[in-house]
């Protein structure tokens, strides 16, 4: 009888994973809500550009057009996903205008997988005992309910379920007279009806990462000085000016294995952390370097908003932001004003920032504070228990092994959560690990020793990303990762023709396109 092998959305990593699991001879059956592929990339900010070089963003084994520049705008990427699912035929497996409501697991109960050694039982992808029920609902309303033998979550966590503070009675949007919406509103509309929408608009922006910096250099470009955005931030960030430190690639001092020897990588052994620490000077020495580039190219010092972090804590959360190209422009006219707290308060006339007698007078205030991934994550699940084992405690990451399954969670595996410096490279190397799992390439080890390797990971994650460990990044170590991932399949870990190349040239997708 054929397994059947269900993906949860058809964003980068759905159809990634649609790939693979195809190339390993399975019929996958992909659900998506939207009537059309790309996930997050079908609709975003209109002066939105790709922030990672297409050189690191871009498929294995589907090559960028030569046209395309080095970082293409958001309907180039949109086109280029699209080519990718012509070329491999994967839209015959994508049921569109499906939205999966809940799954549940059916065959065992959570007792007997409590008590379970290994994964699943055995450590292997498929069991006799046990299948997911996957209900869905259509376009019409109609409802079904699908069984299969594993479950591919490929839900994204920036979109669907935005992520908005929480205030005391009488402190909240009730208390204001304008209107209030998140980023997820604006970038839904067509570019001239947000252009339109935030027209005359005192618009005040709550948050400080790419979306809001792009979302208020648009509403700056409308309204001017005559009403100007108002950017209200809690946490300043090293913004990119550029990837050319003093002329230096980036990638030269962060993404090669010479770079992952200065820090502390999960699970790497005495010696390594021996030489690590001993590396320590070398380590801090690359962060000023980048840091002195930055201050600068950018006016950070003028603006009061150079970070207390170093540059390294920031690549390690994978929070690096590339800046509209004229954002300080714009808020050197006036027609845009940066404004720190520690938190807010709504009143009549806007809001008001903690230490602040004066509101920010505001028609509008928009909150580009993120999603809330997890959330997505957690509700899907039909159990209550095994909702929040996916989620796992707010104190620590979330509990999944390789960043991909959770130990106690059977026939499942999660694509596209933790982040890195470059998400599709990263996914597809996910994508090609699990397929080969499926194919019955290698068994998972005992569920104690991947919670071992989940609380390591947790500890890295905490101890050089900061307040952000949540995000899962694997920025500063993802060759050490894909080096774990690599030793499971049965490849080499070792991509690289030469010992000085191995130790100094930077990691990208291309060094991964074969399995030797």
């Amino acid at each position: 009888m054929e397994r059947k092998v269900a993906v949860v959305g058809a964003g980068l990593s759905g159809l990634i994973a649609c790939k693979y699991v195809v190339s390993k001879g399975y019929k996958p059956i992909v659900f998506e809500a939207k009537s059309s592929l790309g996930g997050v990339w079908t609709k975003t900010v209109e002066t939105t550009k790709l922030q990672t070089a297409k050189q690191l963003y871009h498929f294995t084994d589907f090559p960028w057009p030569e046209s395309v520049p080095d970082f293409p705008d958001q309907d180039q990427v949109l086109a280029y996903i699209q080519s990718y699912a012509r070329h491999f035929d994967l839209q015959k497996h994508i049921r569109f205008n499906t939205k999966v409501v809940s799954i549940s697991y059916e065959g065992v109960d959570e007792e007997e997988i409590k008590a379970w050694g290994m994964w699943g039982g055995t450590g292997e992808a498929f069991s006799k005992k046990g299948k997911w029920n996957i209900a869905v609902e259509n376009s019409d309303s109609s409802s079904e309910v699908h069984q299969v033998d594993f479950v591919i979550l490929c839900l994204g966590r920036f979109s669907e379920v935005p992520n908005i503070p929480e205030f005391p009675p009488g402190n909240g949007p009730e208390a204001f007279q304008g209107e209030v919406i998140h980023a997820n509103e604006y970038v839904a509309m067509d570019y001239r009806k947000a252009a339109d929408f935030v027209k005359g608009k005192r618009v005040t922006i709550v948050g400080f990462q790419k979306f809001a910096l792009d979302i208020a250099a648009e509403c700056a470009a409308v309204n001017g000085k005559e009403n100007p955005c108002t950017v209200l931030y809690k946490t300043p960030h090293w913004f990119m000016p550029d990837f050319m430190p003093w002329g230096v690639p980036l990638a030269l001092l962060y993404l090669n294995r010479f770079a992952e020897l200065l820090v502390q990588k999960p699970g790497q052994g005495f010696l390594l952390s021996v030489l690590s620490t001993l590396l320590s000077p070398v380590r801090w020495s690359f962060c000023k370097f980048v840091e002195s580039h930055i201050k600068r190219k950018l006016p950070l010092e003028k603006y009061g908003i150079v970070p207390k972090h170093s540059f390294l804590e920031e690549i390690s959360s994978c929070s690096i932001v590339t800046m509209p190209e004229n954002f300080f422009d714009l808020a050197d006219k006036g027609s845009i004003v940066l404004k720190k707290a520690d938190g807010f308060r709504f009143c009549k006339e806007g809001v008001v920032a903690n230490g602040e007698a004066e509101p920010a007078k505001s028609d509008l205030v928009l909150f580009a504070t993120g999603f809330r991934g997890e959330q997505k994550l957690r509700d899907i699940f039909a159990s209550r228990s095994f909702g929040e084992l996916i989620t796992g405690s707010p104190s620590a990451i979330v509990p999944l092994y390789r960043q991909c399954v959770h130990p106690r969670i059977p026939q499942l595996a999660v694509i596209g959560f933790s982040e890195s410096v470059a998400n599709l490279y990263t996914s597809e190397m996910r994508c090609k690990w699990v397929a080969e799992f499926l194919d019955g390439t290698f068994k998972l080890p005992s569920i104690p020793e991947m919670e071992k390797e989940v609380k390591e990971w947790d500890a890295y994650m905490k101890r050089y990303s900061g307040v952000n460990y949540r995000r899962s990044c694997i920025g500063a170590v993802h060759i050490w990762y894909n080096d774990q991932l690599c030793k499971d399949m049965g490849w080499n870990p070792k991509r690289k023709k030469g010992f000085l190349a191995e130790l100094f040239e930077p990691y990208g997708p291309l060094d991964y396109t074969q399995s030797s």
